[in-house]
């Protein structure tokens, strides 16, 4: 029964998505996920939040809006992008295959947020991109590491946008990380 209780609690989006501290106070275990993608991978916690918001808006299920026909017969959604990361099936079986493991499940934030940095790490690796440079891995992210070397998101003006929108959260919660760190950081049973 606790279990139950506790995987339902956790799959809620955190009350405050604006404050990095308030996310990582509320969701004990999500910061210790966090730190271990970026310690694995290198991309830091601040970009990862950022397209985590971005993406799923911390909803452990998230999926595309399904389409309707005459506005009243659900169909197919767009995508089969899923979970806290958004992330389409083929992709995720690259990853289950290099990295992740059969039982990573894209509705985990741990398994999301260390996608997330693979991927990134991957970015950097391909292409270049600074595994700090938060638009630039968002635009790799949402176009996939081929669109971004053939440049599609320049055709996508909306998506700049939201690029710039992902690189002005994480400096954001790279910011208030830096209020709060220190405090995450520190044992449990630590009092201060």
């Amino acid at each position: 029964m606790v279990l139950i209780i506790t995987s339902a609690c956790s799959s809620i989006p955190p009350r405050n998505m604006d404050d990095a501290c308030a996310i990582f106070k509320e969701k004990g275990g999500w910061y210790k996920s966090s730190a271990r993608s970026f310690k694995a991978h290198g991309v830091p916690i601040h970009v990862q939040l950022a397209i985590v918001h971005q993406e799923s808006r911390f909803r452990a299920k998230a999926r595309p809006p399904r389409k309707w026909i005459l506005g009243i017969i659900p169909w197919f959604r767009p995508s089969s992008a899923y979970g806290y990361a958004q992330v389409k099936d083929e992709t995720w079986q690259w990853y289950q295959d290099k990295r992740g493991g059969a039982f990573a499940d894209r509705d985990d934030y741990e398994d999301a947020v260390d996608f997330i940095g693979w991927y990134g790490r991957i970015t950097y690796e391909r292409l270049g991109v600074s595994k700090w440079d938060a638009y630039n891995q968002y635009l790799a992210y949402h176009e996939g590491q081929g669109g971004f070397k053939r440049k599609t998101y320049l055709k996508k003006p909306w998506l700049v946008d939201v690029a710039r929108k992902v690189k002005t959260r994480a400096s954001r919660y790279h910011t208030q990380l830096s209020r709060c760190e220190e405090d995450l950081n520190s044992p449990w049973w630590w009092p201060f």
